[in-house]
């Protein structure tokens, strides 16, 4: 009988601690208090201070292509707005870079060649007014991001917080945020398609786990809810603060196609320049 007692109390002791420490917490009330819940959940303000470059390495799983087709990418990030990103398909190479002010498409044309076209205004527009290491939640009062709190919805399934936010630039998001893990679900942010002006895209973030102690999403989806008909982007490595020197972010080493230029950051518009970076 001594014997089962102790089980008893151990097994009781056990089941007493999920009871114990599993009672949600109170949800918030403003936007203020689930921004801070948020920015705690994915690692802490001084933490994300601290990083001022990323790299994401993974492959990008396409829609309505043959099961299994993974195409790989890179993708360089540097504060405040600074991207190279670049997805490797077999024998073709597709590249896009942003400088801070300027923005570089590259991709095969019919002949082969690299076919080079500067960003959209609606591209460069939506570059310019992001913050592409940290998003804009992180440190978002000393950003000029205004936020509200619009109340509780669900995505996916999951009981969120919904936020509006208004950038410096005037741009606006909307932000969804699992009110039992205090991270990001879902983004919603306008198209960059000139032919679709205003259309809000959908971002879903899943599958969150710690890299050098900050949380961080290794899908994103883009466009619908529970992988339906969209490309994602699946990142199998994430490198905080790797070197990237300057030449990361300058303008590819081939002239525009159509008679355009490549504008030199600090100075004048230059056709046909060489920068050593490849396409």
């Amino acid at each position: 009988m001594r014997g089962l007692a102790v089980i008893l109390i151990i097994f009781g002791a056990a089941a007493a601690v999920p009871l114990a420490f599993s009672a949600p917490a109170p949800l918030a009330k403003t936007a203020a208090e689930v921004i801070e819940r948020n920015v705690a959940a994915r690692g802490g303000l001084a933490a994300w201070r601290k990083v001022k470059t990323m790299a994401w390495l993974g492959h990008l799983e396409r829609a309505n292509t043959p099961e299994g087709q993974r195409v790989p990418f890179a993708m360089q990030l540097k504060r405040p707005n600074l991207v190279r990103f670049e997805l490797k398909e077999q024998f073709n190479q597709f590249t896009r870079v942003f400088d801070g002010s300027h923005g570089w498409k590259i991709r095969p044309a019919s002949d082969g060649r690299p076919d080079t076209k500067s960003f959209s205004p609606e591209e460069v527009n939506f570059a310019r007014a992001e913050f592409v290491i940290d998003g804009p939640l992180i440190d978002y009062q000393a950003k000029g991001v205004a936020a509200d709190l619009d109340g509780i919805d669900s995505v996916e399934g999951k009981k969120t917080y919904r936020l509006s936010l208004k950038l410096p630039s005037g741009a606006e998001r909307k932000v969804w945020i699992d009110v039992k893990t205090n991270l990001e679900v879902r983004i919603d942010r306008p198209a960059t398609n000139p032919l679709k002006p205003g259309a809000p895209v959908s971002v879903y973030y899943r599958n969150y786990s710690a890299v050098g102690g900050l949380q961080m999403p290794h899908s994103i989806e883009t466009g619908a809810a529970s992988g339906s008909g969209t490309d994602k982007l699946v990142i199998d490595r994430i490198l905080v603060d790797p070197p990237l020197d300057a030449e990361t972010f300058l303008p590819p080493a081939v002239p525009l196609r159509h008679g355009g230029h490549i504008r030199i950051p600090g100075g004048g518009p230059q056709t046909g320049i060489s920068t050593g970076q490849q396409p």
